[in-house]
């Protein structure tokens, strides 16, 4: 399918050499002040070109808002968004038409459709995830306002060069006070400051010369994003199908070339027996001095039984090294004939630098998404008279982000802030 999403949907549309690609974004409250401006950092921030560590094909994708808005504000009515495709060269790819590309998407889809684009990728290729990128621009920024949610991806390891905190992790079995302080405070300025995207500048350069290596080498190589959400509303999430870490799991593995998803501690946190591995409960002071429940660790990455705790959300997304190489490979033709494809074109030797951006979108999707499905459950649940409170249901609000502010619906179902 091509729509994510229940109550914020997000259909994108185009192939990586058509005229042009985007989305249609369906759901999206009125009122949110929303222009290109909005939107286009994000897209500038994963369009190609941007170094030599990138795929060198020009594109400037400039977004256009086709429909939804008015006097720069969102009438409430679907959003289209769209960006031309401008420096397309479908005569690089002549000889994906008598060889599937190893690893590549080329067989699978002739084998769905019984067809498939000519040229470049079609729907496989990364082009298609500016449609998500610039609908995700659209949900953070409703989060930020509404919320004062915080996205952010880095990238954390590029072929075995890693940032320390993955070999320590891979030691203790759970993440370093280091490392969680860091995502409290990393930003998108410093990770934009290294052209790898990774905020460590002495690792960074070594992720700089393992690309340039496998470029020389007309060859790839993959590597890792970690992404955190800070100021994330407690309560989100749809047990039991549809968990807060699921849906995260079905966004990110969603994107082209990603092959892991691990959430909190993740694979190494089955080393470590429970009384390390719980995350403690503890009563917190927020901003405002309003006390909260929080914990004391955050082994759990923010989630609890498929619901949001308040706590930062982090995950971390593996991709794998990019299928088109220009380099001859030996392999077999439609036909079942042995040959050998020499891929000629413009490709990324590694895409987690590119990458960042489309995590942070699908992240803001998922997180809008289940805001609204809560907003509509709790806008609902307000219309009936009230239950007592109890032990269990000791306040009003009916989302919060601890240490922040909390959020009730009023007459018009509208969040505001108190």
């Amino acid at each position: 399918m091509s729509t994510f999403g229940t109550h914020f949907r997000v259909t994108t549309f185009g192939e990586s050499h058509c005229k042009g690609v985007g989305c249609i974004i369906d759901g999206c409250p009125p009122g949110l002040a929303l222009t290109e401006d909005d939107i286009q950092p994000q897209l500038t921030r994963r369009r190609p070109g941007q170094s030599n560590l990138t795929t060198p094909r020009d594109e400037k994708d400039r977004v256009t808002i086709l429909s939804g808005t008015e006097f720069g504000h969102t009438l409430g009515t679907p959003i289209g968004l769209t960006v031309p495709n401008q420096d397309q060269r479908p005569h690089d790819y002549t000889e994906t038409d008598l060889f599937p590309r190893p690893s590549h998407a080329d067989w699978t889809y002739l084998l769905k459709y019984g067809l498939k684009a000519s040229s470049g990728g079609g729907r496989a290729s990364a082009r298609e995830t500016i449609g998500r990128v610039a609908a995700g621009a659209v949900a953070e920024k409703f989060l930020k306002e509404a919320y004062g949610t915080e996205i952010v991806a880095f990238v954390s390891s590029v072929g075995k060069v890693a940032m320390p905190f993955i070999e320590e992790q891979s030691e203790t079995g759970v993440p370093s006070d280091e490392f969680v302080e860091m995502l409290s405070t990393v930003t998108r300025e410093q990770i934009d400051a290294e052209p790898t995207r990774c905020p460590d500048k002495e690792i960074s350069k070594k992720m700089t010369q393992r690309i340039i290596d496998a470029k020389e080498a007309n060859d790839s190589i993959g590597g890792t994003v970690t992404c955190v959400i800070r100021n994330v509303p407690t309560g989100l999430g749809e047990p039991c199908f549809d968990k807060l870490e699921a849906k995260l799991a079905h966004a990110m593995l969603s994107i082209p070339a990603t092959k892991a998803f691990e959430i909190g501690s993740g694979f190494g946190g089955t080393q470590v027996p429970g009384h390390l591995h719980n995350d403690a409960w503890v009563q917190k002071t927020g901003r405002k001095g309003q006390k909260f429940l929080g914990t004391k660790t955050n082994f759990s990455g923010g989630i609890q039984g498929g619901i949001s705790n308040g706590e930062n959300i982090y995950f971390r997304i593996g991709f794998k090294s990019p299928a088109t190489i220009s380099q001859e490979q030996q392999t077999t033709s439609y036909g079942g004939v042995e040959g050998v494809l020499a891929t000629r074109g413009r490709h990324d030797p590694c895409v987690v630098p590119r990458a960042t951006p489309i995590v942070e979108a699908m992240a803001a999707l998922v997180i809008m998404d289940a805001v609204m499905i809560q907003l509509a459950r709790h806008s609902a649940a307000s219309l009936l008279p009230p239950m007592p409170e109890t032990p269990l249901r000791p306040a009003p609000f009916i989302m919060s982000v601890p240490g922040g502010q909390a959020i009730k619906v009023d007459e018009a179902s509208k969040p505001k802030t108190e």
